[in-house]
């Protein structure tokens, strides 16, 4: 191996892990005018077949990025589960529903997204020490021509759920391992009748065929305890225990890929250790339940990216960095509780039994249905705004709005686009036009109005709305109220003092 570069790199944020959730977070940061490397172990994207769900929110970040368009057109499936019981997840929106995506073509998709937007992604180079001082971290990682030793501002660990991070720093992560685990596999060359969640005297099946051939089975035997595990499973323990709770054998099959995973739920006491942050399965650890794993890591890389894109370019507000813990680390804990539940519908004996029948009534019903699809799909994700926030709209993400700037067709989406915040003018007010003028170089202003009626979501006399980079209302009003109270106080709560554009 050659010696050590004698002189270190320097960037202003090191990402560790270049996954679906670090490559979003290069890409976000890059947006944000900021310097970003990305180092990662594997040589390339990830070949396994691993998340294949992107939920609505996350696609509706996608496309605020333009980025959804580019995967195509995907299977579209509006049917979900909650705890493997039947769940529509169709809400209002162009996105609504499930995407169904192998994890390498995201992966692929945001590679790409970041390198071309100036993100440093170096593969191959996989992390030994980080250290981290009161003005900056430093990390050493051996790579293809030797060992790299990185210094920046700000590290963020996005290696997963067995973090090299978490490992060397050991902040605080409560929770517990898993008691039980679901035994997974693709399989070529094997024929066995398609299973949605079959719950069957010994234990739980699930199998699908996909387009090309390869079967992808998952099994739990009622009773039985996860094991603790240093690689993946064999073959063989998976098709002995597809055996004991389906009566087939799949044994003779061709396994692409083996995989167990448990229901361990974990969370960081904090996501923000001075600097050092963590998101994605970094952060939290749970069973990846109808996709939602992937979504929340991905959507944790939104939220963080603008943030500290503004904190290292010199223009955020003191505590804006501090939010990203609090917003959300409070969303983790509500996907982990819903994943808790559905793990014990899902991997329970009889004793869960009562508990499926009684959601299976209530299931049905619209508001409960629309309350479970909002939690799943990430569409109901709401912030605290603090004084700014008395509107209906503040602290959601911005409804699907189709509008006309000038004579041409856009959404609220593609506002979104360039990265920055957008004052969105819907009544083409010189006074709201004035008010953002001092914060011109970080937030967009634009007048347009709508294409067509008033979508739902939309309260009638909403005349402008302050979108953040991630697409979430952080003030909204009336013209004459926004002539009375208008964006300034949200203007320097999330985008700093005007005029400090920054380095």
């Amino acid at each position: 191996m050659a010696a050590e570069n004698a002189t270190p790199l320097t960037t202003e944020v090191l990402v560790v892990g270049g996954g679906p959730v670090g490559l979003m977070l290069a890409g976000e940061l890059r947006l944000g005018g900021a310097e970003v490397t990305v180092l990662e172990r594997r040589t390339g994207p990830t070949t396994e077949s691993r998340a294949s769900t992107l939920h609505a929110r996350t696609a509706e970040l996608l496309d605020g990025r333009g980025l959804l368009g580019r995967l195509g057109d995907p299977p579209r499936e509006p049917r979900g589960h909650f705890g493997g019981i039947p769940l529509d997840l169709t809400l209002p929106g162009p996105c609504s529903g499930q995407w169904k995506v192998p994890q390498g073509r995201t992966e692929e998709l945001l590679d790409a997204w970041a390198r071309s937007l100036g993100a440093d992604v170096r593969r191959g180079h996989e992390l030994h020490t980080l250290t981290a001082g009161e003005d900056h971290v430093e990390a050493r990682a051996s790579g293809p021509d030797g060992t790299v030793v990185v210094r920046a501002a700000y590290a963020v660990a996005c290696d997963g759920e067995d973090s090299t991070v978490r490992r060397l720093l050991a902040p605080r992560f409560p929770g517990h391992d898993a008691g039980r685990e679901l035994l997974r596999a693709d399989v070529a060359g094997i024929d066995v009748p398609d299973r949605r969640f079959e719950r069957l005297p010994g234990g739980l099946a699930v199998a699908a065929r996909r387009p090309d051939g390869v079967t992808r089975v998952m099994v739990h035997e009622f009773g039985a305890a996860a094991r603790r595990r240093t690689a993946a499973p064999e073959f063989a323990e998976v098709a002995a225990a597809w055996e004991r709770v389906t009566g087939e054998r799949i044994g003779a099959g061709t396994p692409l890929w083996v995989n167990a995973f448990g229901d361990a739920s974990r969370q960081l006491a904090r996501y923000r250790h001075g600097r050092v942050l963590y998101a994605g399965d970094a952060a939290h650890r749970q069973m990846p339940i109808g996709g939602q794993a992937l979504n929340l890591g991905l959507q944790d890389a939104v939220n963080l990216g603008w943030k500290l894109a503004a904190t290292v370019r010199g223009r955020a507000p003191a505590d804006l960095l501090d939010t990203y813990d609090t917003e959300r680390r409070a969303v983790g804990l509500r996907v982990l509780g819903n994943i808790g539940i559905q793990a014990g519908l899902l991997l329970g004996g009889p004793e869960a039994d009562p508990l499926r029948a009684l959601l299976g009534e209530l299931i049905p019903l619209e508001e409960v249905r629309v309350h479970l699809a909002g939690m799943i799909s990430g569409l109901d994700v709401r912030y605290d705004m603090g004084p700014d926030g008395g509107h209906p709209l503040c602290g959601a993400r911005l409804p699907c709005l189709r509008l006309l700037v000038g004579d041409r067709p856009s959404t609220g989406f593609r506002l979104l686009r360039a990265g920055g915040g957008v004052l969105l003018d819907l009544v083409g007010d010189d006074r709201i036009r004035a008010q953002a003028a001092p914060w011109a170089d970080r937030v967009r202003y634009t007048a347009a109005r709508l294409d067509g009626p008033r979508p739902d979501g939309l309260p009638d006399g909403t005349d402008a709305v302050l979108l953040r980079p991630d697409g979430h209302v952080a003030w909204a009003a009336t013209a004459a109220g926004a002539a009375r109270n208008g964006p300034g106080e949200a203007l320097r709560r999330w985008f700093g003092e005007p005029g400090e554009a920054g380095a």
